[in-house]
């Protein structure tokens, strides 16, 4: 089984998606516009408002975080560290790239799962790519297909990885044993998921502002302890990358290609931007201006916190500390933890270990919420169809919390291979929908309006939405 799992990642990371992944994000980058750039102060505009929402869908600030609860996690603490350790220093500078480029994809999938929203039995938002699969492709099996592979990402396999992290840095802070560990996540997992996307979405408002912020203000005192290095650091990140640290030719072109995998397949894993997971929240809210396009600004909004911002705080403290040294063996969150310890002390692995602890925590709430928008879709959401599925994903985190990590990543990097591919191919074909509504948003606000989204001055995707959701903007 693990030789097969390794074969498919080798099959799917060794060219394809890398291709495809800068393929479209340079594509939407160039078709909206270089819209990331242009309107770059836009994004912090539309937060202004995001704390607004009505009875059928959480606000778009909830949304956010959200979205970020999903993001910011393994992949920023010990996703980083293994790029780092696999790819070499360069990783970082592909991992910045795919997350710069991946904004524009972000836009383009959470606007478009904004427009395709439905209202669920209860009346609340859902959406996200099953849905505008179904609806603005008229391929409903295409849909089926992703959401199935994102209740195995998501639900399942993400969620080990996130489990897998924690229980290894409070055995390195803590000495806790990892059973135990296991045992304290499934509790409380749990009592939140039990309780619906609506709590989990709370949950996510005031948790993840707070730990995002502590991170961020540890990180920056790392740099200004060591902030004659900083400039080195950066020239032996972008070196790197171009291979320039590398002696002979054959030497070169195989460190540019471990960066540039490890860097990528990281930097997805991390930001999310064109996997199709982050529009399953950004559905889910009730956008302020009334408008697809501005919860697409606040989820590109979300990919540059992620990447730009929490992944370059781990890797600043990883090479600043000195601590990172190829073929040790040391990766992962243990390595972050040696770092941050080198630099402030032995409680620098005390916080990386609480860190980590809120952070996937919440990615694995914000997960299961994802999984359980999917479960929807394929219309298993019966009450003893959520038990069983519930129980399941608890396993996966009790089995995440004991197992192995090289075996656990390799899942993860499958399911979010195949998710990647579908949702990649899906949002390309929906491409012209996705520059409408960006064309849309901005020739508004160059008016001076507060932009709304009409559906009767575009027949020919107003047959293709749910009645009732965007017509009230007329």
């Amino acid at each position: 089984m693990d030789s097969t799992i390794f074969f498919i990642n080798n099959l799917l990371w060794g060219s394809l998606l890398v291709y495809l992944l800068l393929g479209a994000g340079a594509f939407f980058t160039i078709r909206l516009g270089f819209i990331q750039f242009r309107h770059f102060g836009h994004m912090f505009s539309v937060l202004k408002h995001s704390r607004r929402s009505d009875a059928a869908g959480i606000s778009s600030f909830q949304a956010l975080c959200t979205s970020l609860a999903a993001r910011v996690g393994t992949g920023n603490l010990a996703g980083v560290a293994v790029a780092l350790y696999l790819g070499g220093p360069g990783a970082i500078f592909w991992m910045w790239l795919i997350a710069f480029i991946g904004m524009a994809t972000a836009f383009a999938e959470s606007a478009l799962a904004q427009l395709y929203k439905v209202k669920d039995g209860q009346g609340n938002y859902r959406g996200g790519p099953a849905y505008y699969m179904e609806k603005g492709l008229g391929m409903r099996w295409m849909g089926m297909l992703f959401a199935v592979f994102l209740i195995i990402a998501f639900g399942l396999v993400f969620n080990a990885v996130q489990a897998n992290s924690i229980s290894a840095a409070m055995d390195v802070a803590f000495g806790i044993p990892e059973w135990a560990s296991g045992a304290i996540l499934v509790l409380g997992a749990g009592l939140i998921i039990f309780g619906g996307l609506r709590t989990i979405a709370r949950f996510a408002e005031l948790v993840v502002p707070v730990m995002a912020l502590a991170y961020f203000v540890i990180a920056f005192v790392v740099v200004l302890m060591n902030l004659t290095e900083l400039p080195s650091v950066f020239m032996l990140i972008i070196k790197s990358a171009l291979g320039l640290e590398q002696a002979g030719g054959g030497a070169i072109g195989y460190a540019i290609s471990q960066a540039l995998m490890n860097g990528i397949k990281r930097g997805l894993f991390s930001n999310e931007a064109g996997m199709g997971s982050a529009p399953n929240a950004a559905a889910s809210a009730s956008p302020y201006p009334p408008h697809p396009a501005s919860q697409g600004y606040v989820q590109m909004l979300g990919v540059f916190v992620d990447t730009l911002v929490i992944c370059t705080c781990t890797a600043s403290i990883i090479l600043l500390s000195g601590q990172f040294e190829a073929g040790s063996g040391v990766t992962g969150i243990e390595l972050t933890q040696r770092a941050l310890s080198h630099e402030v002390g032995e409680w620098g692995s005390v916080f990386i270990a609480i860190a980590i602890l809120f952070f996937a925590f919440t990615s694995i709430v914000a997960n299961y919420a994802y999984a359980e928008n999917n479960l929807i879709f394929l219309e298993q959401d019966s009450k003893n169809g959520l038990l069983i599925f519930r129980l399941f994903v608890l396993a996966m985190v009790m089995f995440g919390a004991i197992g192995e990590l090289p075996i656990i990543w390799a899942m993860a990097d499958v399911s979010m291979g195949l998710m990647a591919l579908t949702n990649l191919v899906a949002i390309l074909l929906l491409s012209g929908v996705a520059v409408k509504l960006a064309q849309d948003y901005n020739d508004q606000r160059k008016l001076g309006r507060v932009p709304s989204f009409d559906a009767t001055k575009y027949p020919e995707l107003h047959s293709q939405l749910e009645e009732g959701i965007w017509d009230k903007h007329k």
